[in-house]
């Protein structure tokens, strides 16, 4: 590990912790005698994972790739399956992955309904699934499993994405002024809006993002801020909610429709990086699994920015 990777694998332990300590009573209200859960397989883990609340089906959460019956050894969490971050899991002793995101570049992963690649020009759509079957046979020679917990984890309250976020750019449950599914609106001493994106910078950079990208007018006076789920972000499906400020991420604004009308209304939008607005909420399942499930060690995997930052 060079020195660069040490101070940011430091800076996001660091930043975990201090997320994962906020919410003192979470688990009391989650888990009521900490009696723990008997879970000895990767099935059962996916069964506990979607006990925690109803999803719309068909869902995405579902064990991705590996053997059900797999007994655990340790579990590990992480937001997106990456090659590199499986190997570290290995090193580790890790047999059984809780992610966030895809690992096989759709999001419907192996079954692929939406077609993403397999629709795309031949050359394209060729690397895409020779990589897959590599990927795949990589993972089940580890004996490894991977489950997806997505829908749950968006739709949870506290530990939850959009609630997870909030908390880490300082932001107070008891401060939401509105909210609707998947969205929350938090009320705030009256600020520039330059200055209240410079603080969810200051809070993001141990995420390995130094600063965010800012749309319209630095100057006005923002009161409340819109926080949405992930991809169920787009200021232009919460609008009826009406923060002073949105907060998107990069998957989901568009430089000719979001950010435009933000330049020409003057109505702050900052956008940050997907992985980082979805870390914290990862890194409060992770502890919830140690604590749910304390016959195993849980570890998780931080990654922040999905990007680096080169100048």
């Amino acid at each position: 590990m060079n020195r660069n990777q040490f101070i940011r694998n430091s800076a996001l332990s660091t930043w975990g912790i201090l997320i994962l300590s906020k919410p003192d009573g979470l688990f009391n209200m989650i888990d009521p005698d900490h009696s723990g859960v008997k879970t000895e397989t990767a099935g059962e883990l996916n069964a506990f994972l979607r006990s925690l609340v109803d999803v719309e089906e068909p869902s995405v959460d579902r064990i991705v790739i590996g053997n059900p019956s797999t007994k655990i050894r340790k579990i590990g969490t992480c937001w997106l399956a990456r090659w590199e971050t499986l190997q570290k899991a290995v090193q580790q002793d890790v047999n059984v992955m809780v992610v966030h995101e895809p690992t096989f570049y759709t999001h419907w992963d192996l079954d692929d309904l939406t077609q993403d690649f397999y629709r795309a020009p031949d050359p394209a759509r060729s690397q895409y699934v020779e990589l897959v079957e590599k990927k795949k046979k990589w993972i089940l020679e580890q004996g490894m499993v991977i489950i997806r917990c997505h829908d749950v984890l968006d739709k949870m309250g506290e530990i939850g994405i959009p609630f997870a976020l909030g908390a880490a750019l300082g932001f107070h449950e008891k401060d939401i002024q509105t909210r609707a599914a998947y969205y929350n609106v938090y009320k705030i001493k009256p600020t520039r809006a330059d200055e209240v994106a410079r603080n969810i910078a200051h809070k993001l950079e141990p995420l390995n993002q130094p600063g965010v990208a800012f749309y319209g007018d630095k100057n006005r006076m923002v009161s409340t801020v819109g926080v949405g789920t992930g991809c169920i972000c787009d200021p232009m499906h919460f609008a009826h909610l009406n923060p002073d400020m949105y907060i998107a991420i990069s998957d989901i604004v568009r430089t000719w429709i979001q950010t435009s009308f933000a330049e020409d209304s003057g109505k702050p939008l900052v956008v940050i990086d997907h992985g980082t607005a979805e870390e914290s909420g990862m890194q409060l399942l992770s502890e919830l699994l140690q604590k749910r499930i304390p016959g195993y060690k849980t570890v998780h995997f931080p990654q922040g920015c999905t990007y680096q930052w080169i100048s």
